[in-house]
This record gives C-alpha cells, structure tokens and sequence, in this order.
C-alpha cells in the first residue's frame, strides 16, 4: 500500500493543518472505539478470512473517497470508512493465528509467530516505500493513492482463498458446539463476557491497550521526519523504511521477549520513553532514536498481544480481543491529543506514566 507511509504528508499538502490532522486520526479512532467490538463479534460468528477481506475493500474504498473528495470532509469520510475496515482486522488476526496454531497443537508458539507476522508487515514497507519513491516522483499523490486501492483490492481477493480453522470452545463444551453454533448476539456477549470475567484476562486486556494505544504516534513519523533540516519530500520513504525495519526486528524479537511479564515489560517501555525523547533532536541522532523506541515498543506490543492470547479460552476469541483494541482506541485518541498539544515530548513522556501501570496490570493479573 503505497500511500500508506504518506498520507499524513499527503493530507498536509491539501492544506490540513497539525490540530486537523490529529482531528482526522480521531474521526479515525473514534469510528473504531464504535465500531470495534461488534466487528470482533461478526469475527467470531461468520469466516474470518471473509471478515479480513472485507476489511480491506473497504481501506481500498477510503482511499478512493480521499482522491476524488480531496478535503478535510472527504478525508474524514474516508476515515469513517476505514475506521470500520480496521475494526475487522483487529481482533481477527489475533484469533486467527491462535487458532491455526491450536489446530496444530503449537499454541506455545504464538509469540514467535505473532512477532513475525508484525515484522513481516514492517517489512513489507521497504517496497511499498520503493514503489512510492518512484510513483511520487512520476505521478505524484494521486497516482500513489489509485496504485494503493488495487493493492488492497488484490489482497482481498488473496486473503478469501486462505481457509478457516476450526474454532474450538473451552474444555466444557460439547464435542460438536462451536462458535458458528451461536447467533450473533450470543456470540458477542460471550466473548464481553470472558473479557470482564476474569481478573486475569482484564489485566492482560488493559495491559495490550495501554501498549497498542501508543502504537498511533506510528501516524506521526511522516512527519517528524519530514519536519527534520535537510530532508526532502522524496527522501521520506526511505528513511521511513529505516524506522519500519527497526520496528521489524523488535516484532522478531518479541518471540524471545514473549515470557516477559510486568517488570520485563516495563525495563522496554522506559527505555522506549528515553528514547523518544530523543528522537526530537534531528540528524542522525534523531532517526537512530526514533527506531530504537519503535522497536522496544513493537517487541512490547507483541508480548502483551500474547500474555492476552494465552489467557482467552471462549469461543468468542476476536471479541473478547477487540475489548483489548477498544482501550487501544481510547489510548490512540490521547495520544493524537497529547501529540496536538505538546508534540513527540510530550507523547514520551506519557509513555514514561504508562510503563509502571503496565507492570502492575500483569503483576496483578
């Protein structure tokens, strides 16, 4: 997806100022704080390879709204439209790979492979930048953004042909119930109900919020990098490309990182903290920074994603899932207000607040 590591410069160009562009990431999160948990639960009662596919129609779908209404009304149609697609990935994933592994009896695994899948999508950034550097270059935004919608469009179309896994439900259920034995309002309030149940899976719940939330200053980066003495337009996705590859290898290492508990956790977000702190600087010193907190934060995403894995037992496991992504909305909004306010500091130093709460979540739990 082309356009992705751009928009924000994208929507810069169009004239939104940095309060508009942080209102636009809110319209963002907000259609997602809606839309979250009942798309975890349509996750749960229908495929969830027709689930994801959907979630990417509709990301194609926002992008054709922001080339042919561009404005902050078309920008936060789009928004609204791609809110609700991410919805359907979040929590599906998740479910999706626990499930595959369970079938294979390799659950223990997860955290290797979650850390993998995160890095492979980090990835996947350095031809995406590539293929941006040269689209920017020949047809500008436009022709990234129509290059963007077919790419969506094609990963759709890829993703319906991945086939499903079974979906087995807790020790005590009958042999043959499972999760599609459930309508869908049966479905969503088993899945709130694991979630609020158990002091154990509400620790771990709060504790993959707080660390995913932080994950919104990742919409930032277009632009602190851009912002920096001496950097042009077209050399943006390449140094993006840097900051992707370092949040790849902290996500590959979340697999070692993944017996972490809540001090583990907390010896990578300080760290992480520091070092945004000093990502404002600029230069080399600057860009150096700001990978090595996306790293430590990707490495801590991945372990609390599997401390919430390992404790759902449900059938509903993409809605007890997406209760974790409300709260990561929520946190998302502070972030975008807190960025707005006082920039990449003040985000720091948020994240400096959070990392003793996150302790104490799973110390707790």
């Amino acid at each position: 997806m082309p356009l992705y590591p751009l928009y924000a410069l994208f929507f810069a160009e169009h004239g939104m100022s940095g309060a508009e562009i942080s209102a636009l990431f809110a319209v963002w999160s907000v259609t997602g704080l809606v839309a979250e948990v009942p798309s975890g639960a349509l996750s749960d009662r229908f495929s969830r390879r027709r689930v994801l596919a959907a979630g990417g129609v509709l990301q194609a779908a926002a992008y054709v709204l922001w080339l042919l209404a561009p404005g902050f009304p078309g920008f936060a149609a789009g928004f609204v439209v791609w809110g609700v697609g991410t919805s359907l990935f979040s929590g599906t994933v998740e479910a999706l790979v626990y499930e595959v592994l369970s079938a294979a009896e390799a659950a223990d695994r997860y955290a290797g492979v979650r850390g993998l899948v995160t890095a492979a999508g980090h990835a996947a950034q350095v031809p995406s930048a590539a293929a941006a550097t040269v689209l920017v270059a020949t047809g500008g935004y436009t022709l990234v953004g129509w290059v963007s919608v077919g790419s969506c469009l094609a990963a759709a179309v890829l993703t319906v042909a991945f086939p499903d896994p079974p979906r087995a439900g807790p020790p005590d259920d009958g042999p043959d119930e499972t999760a599609e034995d459930l309508t869908y309002w049966q479905t969503l309030r088993a899945g709130l109900a694991e979630a609020v149940g158990s002091r154990a899976v509400r620790g771990a719940l709060l504790a993959a919020a707080l660390v995913g939330g932080v994950d919104a200053l990742e919409e930032y980066f277009p632009l602190i990098v851009g912002q920096q003495e001496a950097v042009a337009l077209v050399a943006v996705p390449g140094l993006l490309v840097l900051v992707a590859l370092a949040g790849a290898a902290g996500a590959a290492l979340g697999g070692r990182a993944g017996v972490l508990r809540g001090r583990g956790l907390a010896t990578l977000l300080l760290p992480a903290a520091a070092a945004l702190l000093a990502a404002g600087h600029g230069g080399a010193v600057g860009l150096a920074a700001l990978g090595t907190y996306y790293a430590l934060q990707q490495c801590a995403q991945v372990v609390t994603d599997t401390r919430v894995q390992e404790r759902l037992s449900g059938r509903a496991r993409a809605t007890s899932t997406s209760v974790s992504a409300l709260g990561t909305e929520l946190v998302a909004l502070a972030v975008f207000a807190t960025w707005g306010l006082g920039g990449t500091p003040a985000v720091a130093v948020g994240l400096l607040v959070l990392a003793p709460a996150v302790w104490w979540l799973l110390r707790r739990a």
